[in-house]
C-alpha cells in the first residue's frame, strides 16, 4: 500500500477516533478509572495511527525519511502490547468493578511489555523483529513472529478472562466485549500474510467504536448512580416481556423492591450516606439473581426485577435468597444502617392477559402490603 493511501487511511481512522475521544469527555460517569483506560486506549491508538504512516516512509535515503522509518517502526513494536494490556486492564474491570483488583494486573503486564521493550531495542542491533537496509527498507527479522505472539497471546488472555466470567457480565455488556479482541486478531493474521497492508489499527479502531456504542447505549439505559437499569430500560424490556408471553406463552416473574426508612437515613446520616445506602442494595439485589435477569432502579428508593421464573415456588426461593442476601449483609456490616426491604412479587400469567401498567400495579400493591406489615413488626 502506498505512502499515500495509507496516510489517508490513517487520517480518517484518526478522525473517527477524535470524535469517539471528545464525545467520551462528556461521559458522566461514576466509573471513573474504566472511563480512563477506554480514554487511554483511544489517544494511544491515535498516537500509533500516526506512527504508522511515519513507518511508511521506506525507499528513499533522505535523512528525514530515514529517521521517520526508524521512529515509526521503532515505536510500532514499542506500542503495540502496551495497547492491548490497556484492554486487558479496561476488560477486567468491566467484568469486577474492581479498581484494586485491575490493578493487580499492571505488574505482570510491565513485566512482558519491558520484555517486548527490550527485544525492540535489540532488534536495533541485530534485526530480530526487524530491520531498516541500507536503501532504508523495512524487513522483517528472523524472530518478527514472537513480536506478533506477544501481542495475540494478550488478546487471547482478555478474550478467555472475559468468557470463562460469563456468568458476572451483564448480556448488553458481553458480547461488545467478547468481540473487541476479533477484529485486531483477524487483522493480525492478514497483515501477517500480506505484507505491507496495515490493517491491525484499522481493525483496532473498529473495536474501539463498537466498544463506545456499547457504552452510550449502557449510559442511556443505566441508573447513574447505582449501575442498574433505568426506569426507561426496565419499562422497555418488561414491554417486550409481556409481549413475548402473550404471543408465545411465555410466562416470567417480576419482583418490586422499596427500601423501608429510606428517608430517615437520609435525615439522620446526610445524602452521601443514602446514595451509599442505594448503591449497596443494587449491588446486593444484582448479586442475588443470574446475570440474565434484570434489576433496575425505578425511582429514588424503588427497585424492580424481571426473571425468567414462570413458577411461583421456585420464586418464592428467589424472593428468600434475596432476604437472606439482605440479613448477612446487616450482620456483618458495621455501617450504623440498616439496609431492608418492602416486597411484592408475581408471576405473570398470560391467560389473565395484563397489561404492562396492570401488571406493575399489582405488585406495587402487593408490595405496599408487605410495608403495611413490617410497620406494625
Amino acid at each position: 500500500m502506498s505512502l499515500l493511501n495509507n496516510s489517508f487511511i490513517n487520517i480518517y481512522s484518526i478522525i473517527i477516533l477524535m470524535v469517539i475521544y471528545f464525545m467520551s469527555k462528556k461521559w458522566n460517569d461514576r466509573e471513573l478509572f474504566g472511563n480512563k483506560l477506554f480514554l487511554l486506549m483511544v489517544k494511544l491508538t491515535m498516537i500509533l495511527l500516526v506512527v504508522d504512516s511515519l513507518s511508511r516512509f521506506d525507499g528513499d535515503i533522505n535523512f528525514l525519511y530515514v529517521l521517520f522509518n526508524y521512529t515509526g517502526n521503532f515505536l510500532i513494536f514499542l506500542l503495540n502490547p502496551i495497547l492491548v494490556s490497556l484492554w486487558i486492564l479496561y476488560a477486567n474491570f468491566t467484568i469486577y468493578g474492581d479498581k484494586k483488583k485491575t490493578k493487580e494486573l499492571i505488574p505482570p503486564l510491565v513485566i512482558v511489555n519491558l520484555i517486548n521493550g527490550l527485544m525492540v531495542v535489540l532488534s536495533q542491533f541485530f534485526g530480530w523483529y526487524y530491520y531498516i537496509d541500507s536503501n532504508n527498507i523495512y524487513q522483517r527479522g528472523p524472530l518478527f513472529l514472537f513480536s506478533v505472539a506477544i501481542t495475540v497471546i494478550l488478546l487471547m488472555i482478555s478474550f478467555i478472562l472475559i468468557a470463562i466470567n460469563r456468568k458476572k457480565i451483564e448480556n448488553r455488556l458481553y458480547f461488545p466485549l467478547l468481540y473487541f479482541s476479533i477484529p485486531p486478531f483477524i487483522g493480525i493474521i492478514l497483515q501477517t500474510f500480506f505484507y505491507g497492508i496495515s490493517f491491525v489499527l484499522s481493525s483496532l479502531v473498529i473495536s474501539l467504536l463498537i466498544v463506545y456504542i456499547n457504552i452510550q447505549n449502557y449510559s442511556m439505559s443505566t441508573d447513574f448512580l447505582t449501575g442498574l437499569y433505568n426506569r426507561k430500560q426496565i419499562e422497555n424490556y418488561l414491554n417486550k416481556k409481556i409481549k413475548a408471553s402473550l404471543n408465545h406463552k411465555r410466562n416470567f416473574s417480576g419482583i418490586m423492591l422499596d427500601l423501608n426508612n429510606f428517608k430517615a437515613i437520609n435525615d439522620d446520616y446526610g445524602h452521601n450516606i443514602g446514595d451509599e445506602v442505594l448503591e449497596t442494595a443494587g449491588r446486593i439485589l444484582k448479586e442475588s439473581v443470574r446475570s440474565s435477569d434484570i434489576v433496575a432502579r425505578i425511582g429514588g428508593d424503588e427497585f424492580f426485577i424481571i426473571l425468567n421464573i414462570d413458577n411461583i415456588d421456585v420464586l418464592k426461593e428467589k424472593v428468600d435468597r434475596i432476604k437472606m442476601r439482605i440479613d448477612e449483609f446487616n450482620k456483618t456490616s458495621r455501617k450504623p444502617y440498616r439496609i431492608e426491604f418492602s416486597i411484592g412479587y408475581a408471576v405473570y400469567n398470560s391467560k389473565l392477559k395484563m397489561t404492562t401498567e396492570v401488571f406493575q400495579k399489582h405488585l406495587d400493591i402487593l408490595m405496599y402490603k408487605n410495608k403495611k406489615e413490617f410497620r406494625t413488626e
